[in-house]
């Protein structure tokens, strides 16, 4: 019996320490270890890795449900994810992109999405429209830059339609 109540009493600490790297929620929002220990257990629906999105978002000046539509398309909400491309984790940042970002391991979400965040934002404010910065996100902002628009590329059409559709609820 002690055995057991030792193991339920170390799986709350790693909860709580979980639930401590992840951050704070927003400042109106409540925060009690039992609301975040429900929304652990599936209690209330909350999306997949939404306290690092929020915080990344908010550190960007981005929607929170932009940078969820993008982490979807993406990689599924799978922080191992691997592309043919070779492109890694949550938001799938290619190995490049990642070292200059200062990632050191694309496959930690908190890395990832913070990363990934900011790269969206950097993209959205060279082109200044969010359909282009997505083309960006996706085909690189060489080739929107060469084209002047969202390239022809069917998959980057698709792909900016996909998380245009996911960020709008359509």
């Amino acid at each position: 019996m002690i055995s057991r109540f030792t193991e339920v009493l170390n799986k709350v600490q790693d909860i709580r320490a979980t639930l401590a790297a992840l951050g704070t929620p927003r400042p109106d929002a409540p925060r009690t270890f039992a609301a975040d220990l429900a929304r652990a257990m599936g209690a209330v629906e909350v999306p997949p890795f939404d306290r690092i999105i929020r915080a990344a978002a908010a550190r960007h000046g981005l929607d929170p449900a932009l940078v969820h539509a993008v982490v979807r398309a993406e990689s599924g909400y799978t922080p191992e994810a691997d592309s043919s491309a070779g492109a890694q984790g949550l938001m799938q940042l290619m190995p490049g992109t990642a070292r200059s970002l200062g990632v050191t391991d694309p496959y930690d979400p908190v890395q990832n999405v913070f990363a990934g965040t900011g790269y969206l934002r950097a993209q959205i404010d060279r082109f200044q429209d969010v359909e282009l910065a997505l083309a960006a996100y996706n085909a690189g902002p060489a080739a929107v830059s060469k084209h002047g628009r969202v390239p022809p590329y069917r998959e980057t059409h698709a792909y900016v339609r996909r998380v245009l559709s996911y960020w709008l609820g359509e």
